[in-house]
């Protein structure tokens, strides 16, 4: 197939996109297909010029903002049906319930899955819960993924530390502040690949063992890509031996919580098993990060799914969506 990458790039003409361009690029080249790369910022001109001039088969989105919009790709995805222009992953209606966590967790409540009770703050509409709150808290952005305003003062203690955060987030992240309750326990993310009948992957455990005492304990940006960082120092993923029980019901609240929020092909659910036993879903990721060495491709590995058969996998559900 003729297959365009669409990215997004810091300044128009860069080709300085993130390295998962790189490696889904050899993974469709390794399953022959014919690639290129459509990389925009905010120019809505260019990205239509471009799909008209590279005439793809199908759109590889991995396309995660759009100028100065992390939420941007919503749009973005809109431009694309209203070409008629095929594309893997999730439409504008299903990153919208993603990526509005607060409504995200409405839906699950409907389906009966156990999420944190939740409160936002809004910077210009009334305050709204989802139930009385216990401390600690923990504060993040609604909208923002990437971990993006996340950080060690996200987890709260006290009313005032609460407010302090509310208040950063409206001002530096330009978003409302959602605070939920703090689950203590182990932390999971469940790769799900699929639509009609969804794979979940093996479990993805983030290992907080070598957290120094006090540290909270959250994968947080830090954690993630600060290489220097006490955090990221003390922090690992791994596949872990799990019991089957415990592995069977990460699978079934992962499965449920895909199903309810309508994700397409694939995407990852962030989960905390509290010391009740009780499962917990904090996030759901449509269109996950597909970089071949973190975690998403870290468990179809241990499914025995090779990098280039989970991105050709991908490939074939948007085809079949599309019905070619």
């Amino acid at each position: 197939m003729r297959i365009t990458i669409l990215t997004y790039v810091d300044e128009p003409g860069s080709k300085d996109w993130d390295v998962v361009v790189d490696h889904v690029a050899a993974a469709l080249k390794a399953n022959q297909h014919d690639v290129e790369i459509l990389a925009v910022h905010d120019d809505v001109k260019a990205l239509i010029s471009g799909l008209e001039a590279q005439r793809p088969e199908l759109v590889f989105n991995l396309l995660e903002e759009f100028g100065d919009d992390p939420t941007g790709n919503i749009a973005v995805c809109g431009v694309l049906d209203a070409m008629r222009v095929p594309y893997t992953g999730c439409g504008p209606g299903e990153y919208y319930l993603g990526q509005d966590k607060a409504l995200a967790k409405k839906l699950l409540a409907f389906e009966q899955i156990l999420y944190p009770r939740f409160a936002v703050f809004h910077k210009d509409k009334d305050f709204e819960t989802g139930g009385n709150l216990k401390m600690p808290l923990f504060v993040k952005p609604v909208a923002m993924d990437s971990s993006i305003g996340v950080g060690g003062k996200s987890l709260v203690r006290t009313s005032t530390e609460m407010m302090e955060r509310v208040l950063m987030i409206h001002k530096e992240v330009g978003d409302a502040a959602l605070a939920e309750e703090y689950i203590e326990g182990r932390e999971f993310y469940v790769g799900v690949v699929g639509n009609g009948d969804p794979q979940a992957l093996p479990p993805i455990e983030v290992d907080f063992s070598a957290m120094p005492e006090g540290m909270p304990k959250v994968y947080d940006a830090k954690a993630k890509w600060e290489k220097d960082s006490q955090e990221f120092k003390s922090t690992k993923v791994l596949v872990p031996e799990l019991p089957d029980e415990l592995r069977a019901k990460l699978h079934k609240v992962s499965l449920d919580a895909y199903r309810a929020l309508r994700i397409r092909d694939y995407g990852r659910v962030d989960l905390r098993v509290a010391d009740t036993g009780d499962i917990y879903v904090l996030e759901v990721n449509a269109s996950c990060y597909l970089e071949r060495n973190d975690e998403y491709a870290m468990a179809a590995q241990a499914a025995g799914i090779s990098y280039e058969q989970l991105i050709e996998r991908i490939v074939e559900l948007a085809r079949a969506r599309y019905g070619k």
